[in-house]
């Protein structure tokens, strides 16, 4: 699968269909893959005439990992955050969505439509909200 440099960093993504048609990003969730938008799915929604890309996320599948930081320790972020103490991640949603950005630059795509789920969701509204000029569509889906 290619790999794209966006964002300081590097993004697995593979695409379906013609590059020539409308674009769909697909954003998957935490710690997911790419291959959790099902092969099946990409080309059907390819053969309806969409120009599909899934990607890894940052710190996920093939794409550059951020191991520096370590796992974090999630009760204690919780515990934090619960208590109104700062807390101060390796990278935001915000960054994430600025990768999604990156990819459709490094291929050279104005807009998209934007579907993510999960955590995927909420990187596809902050990048509707940073980016609104990039976005045909936004589909959240249960985040």
């Amino acid at each position: 699968m290619p790999k794209a440099s966006a964002n300081h960093i590097s993004i697995e993504y593979e695409t379906f269909g013609n590059p020539s048609s409308p674009p769909i990003l697909l954003i998957v969730g935490l710690g997911a893959q790419l291959i959790y938008w099902d092969e099946a799915f990409c080309r059907q929604l390819a053969e309806a005439g969409l120009y599909v890309i899934r990607f890894d996320n940052r710190d996920s599948g093939l794409s550059t990992k951020f191991n520096q930081a370590g796992v974090p320790d999630m009760a204690d972020l919780i515990g934090k955050l619960m208590s109104r103490q700062t807390v101060t991640p390796p990278y935001a949603i915000e960054d994430m969505a600025a990768d999604a950005v990156g990819l459709l630059d490094a291929l050279k795509i104005d807009k998209a439509h934007i579907c993510g789920m999960s955590m995927g969701g909420m990187i596809a509204q902050a990048l509707a909200i940073r980016y609104p000029e990039r976005v045909l569509s936004l589909i959240s889906i249960y985040s």
